[in-house]
């Protein structure tokens, strides 16, 4: 009996040995390896819905990761909460011949707070773990299951989720009750979805790819979910904590959050509601008294994030806020719209995806997980308005590059409807800058100079504001690329009106700016504002170019040289005029006056994959335009 035991264990051992020498490098198919920095060798998901309030996944991975590049890649990140509990998870790590070097388990990992610096209380944590591996390639394989208690977000299946991974494998499986009912997004998938039932007669939707080669990583590619493959689910009818709901489209969304998220939260306390009459009783303009209670509600309350069960998707109640003075983006856009309401100005709720690039909503495919922000918006008669109302500094009216330039999620009493949110233009996303300075016969150039930022660019400064005088002085001496910058004099001012200005001022010297040699002087033309590094080259690019925002910046500097020299050589003069941008730079001297004035402009859009050539073309013309050097020689 013990002889068969031993021998049954044998066999055992031994299949696992050759599942996981499957894994072997050399067997990866050879046309996945160029572009690949990692390649999943095999990723099994399972998503079954039990019943409304409880949803299991079950991940099954093995990743091959060929380079550091791919390192991050066989981090394994584990987001949980008390709704969302890790069941188990475990696994081993192989060396490139597939043979067992390491393994680990749930204890292995380490369990942090997910909580941002900016959270008062937020209860998702995350567990993580990372091999401790130098020798590539390597392979991670892990399997692990999570029990969540909603039905309301299902993780999107994403079987190449970054640039740079190649597949040999992946599936995804949904499954569910008869009755439970879903909509799904499929964004190049090459296989469709094969619908059918499994033994115990629930519904099940399979997801197959298999040979996926990797998609090259290129700059100025548009947003990754539009040429990635990836699958989303929503479903009709579900449960998140405890309050259900459904919905087929935005518009009832959009009502279900209003209904049950919002109503009946937004009553304020006496003392409140008299305060907002007084300071808004002598103004007349509906805008003007929203500006009004706006910047009320900015000096009254800070952003502090709370994220905790429900609290995730519902704002405080209007009064708490009142009381602590404080919130999330949810619990400020609330107050604000509470405030708002007591001059009788309507107001609305909106979901928005957040963030430097551009996201906007599906219009076709509505789903609970394509916003992470709330911003609030005041439908006034032919002239929208929108509020940031995390910021204590924004001016009203203006969102940044944050929140510019994409579709959102409106909540009204009527449903759900789908807003566009402003667009900043490359003309109004302006930096202008004027300087006078002198180059004395030493070489020391000294001046001033006066810069604006409007638009996007009003920001520029923004961090630096806060900062204390040092912080701002070092921190200005690393943002102008001047040898030997001594700022003798700085000041910022701020013009929050409805096209908001940021004004600098700076006063400084440099010694030995210019080299002073043989009745030659040498300096820089353009010490302020240059480019020093543009897009890199790529070969057989796949990808059409996309500008994310465009900018106009315009610089014109005078300055006084001493007397009695003339240019060595012809003056700069270069004019670059592309569909994505122009640039124009000139110099001229006349007496002891020299003149040099610089545009650039980069406009947002789409351009064809062929044009990629020409930015980079471009931004080498800009670069050494940037760079040029003046040389002046003595009169005889």
């Amino acid at each position: 009996m013990k002889l068969f035991l031993t021998g049954i264990l044998l066999l055992i051992a031994g299949l696992t040995t050759s599942a996981q020498q499957s894994y072997n490098v050399d067997n990866i198919p050879k046309n996945l390896l160029p572009y690949a920095s990692a390649v999943i060798r095999n990723n099994d998901v399972t998503i079954e819905v039990k019943t409304a309030d409880n949803t299991i996944y079950h991940v099954k991975t093995a990743i091959t990761v060929l380079n550091k590049n791919g390192d991050n890649l066989a981090h394994i990140e584990i987001w949980h909460n008390k709704s969302n509990v890790i069941r188990y998870v475990k696994g081993v790590v192989l060396n490139e011949f597939g043979i067992q070097t390491n393994k680990f388990s749930e204890s292995d990992f380490e369990d942090a707070s997910a909580a941002n610096d900016f959270s008062l209380f937020e209860d998702s944590r995350v567990k993580h773990y990372m091999p401790a591996v130098t020798n590539y390639p390597y392979t991670i394989e892990y399997e692990y299951e999570l029990r969540s208690k909603q039905s309301l977000n299902f993780e999107d299946w994403q079987p190449n989720p970054n640039a740079g991974i190649a597949v040999e494998s992946s599936s995804f499986n949904f499954i569910c009750k008869p009755d439970f009912n879903i909509r799904y997004k499929e964004t190049n998938i090459p296989d469709k979805v094969i619908i059918g039932k499994n033994e115990t007669g629930e519904k099940t939707y399979y997801w197959h790819i298999t040979n996926l080669k990797a998609i090259k990583d290129e700059p100025y590619s548009p947003d990754k979910n539009s040429y990635l493959s990836s699958v989303k689910i929503a479903p009709e009818k579900f449960s998140y904590e405890g309050i259900t709901g459904s919905f087929t489209n935005w518009n009832e969304l959009g009502k279900w959050i209003y209904d049950k998220l919002l109503v009946n939260r937004d009553q304020l306390p006496d003392q409140t509601v008299a305060h907002i009459n007084d300071i808004t009783r002598d103004i007349t303009d509906p805008k003007e008294k929203a500006r009004k209670i706006y910047e009320y509600m900015q000096q009254k309350t800070r952003y502090v994030s709370v994220q905790v069960g429900i609290g995730g998707y519902q704002p405080f109640p209007a009064a708490d806020v009142d009381k602590l003075s404080y919130g999330d983006c949810k619990a400020l856009v609330y107050y604000m719209q509470a405030l708002l309401k007591i001059a009788h100005i309507n107001s609305w709720y909106c979901m928005v995806e957040a963030g430097n690039n551009k996201t906007s909503m599906y219009s076709d495919f509505a789903s609970m997980d394509q916003g992470n922000h709330v911003i609030l918006c005041i439908p006034f008669k032919n002239d929208t308005t929108w509020l940031e109302c995390t910021s204590q500094k924004i001016p009203f009216g203006f969102l940044g590059d944050f929140t510019d330039d994409r579709n959102v999620l409106a909540c009204t009493p009527e449903g759900g409807k789908l807003l566009h949110t402003p667009k900043y233009t490359a003309q109004n996303n302006l930096q202008s800058r004027k300087a006078g300075f002198v180059i004395n016969d030493k070489g020391e150039l000294s001046g001033s100079m006066e810069t604006s930022f409007m638009g996007t660019q009003y920001d520029n400064r923004e961090g630096l504001i806060s900062k204390s005088s040092m912080e701002q002085t070092k921190e200005l001496n690393d943002i102008y690329p001047i040898n030997n910058l001594e700022i003798e004099k700085f000041d910022f001012k701020q013009d929050k009106s409805l096209q908001p200005v940021t004004f600098e001022h700076i006063k400084l010297i440099a010694r030995d700016y210019a080299s002073v040699s043989e009745g030659k002087f040498y300096f820089m033309v353009n010490p302020v504002n240059r480019t020093s590094i543009g897009p890199r080259e790529v070969r057989n690019r796949l990808n059409a170019v996309y500008i994310n925002e465009g900018y106009t910046d315009v610089d014109e500097i005078s300055y006084t040289l001493p007397k009695g020299y003339h240019l060595e050589k012809i003056p700069l003069n270069i004019n670059i005029s592309k569909p994505f941008g122009s640039y124009t730079a000139t110099m001229a001297l006349k007496d002891d006056q020299l003149i040099y004035k610089r545009k650039i402009q980069l406009v947002d859009g789409n351009y064809s994959k062929d044009s990629y050539q020409e930015l980079v073309d471009f931004y080498k013309n800009v670069t050494d335009a940037d760079n040029y050097s003046v040389t002046l020689v003595k009169n005889n």
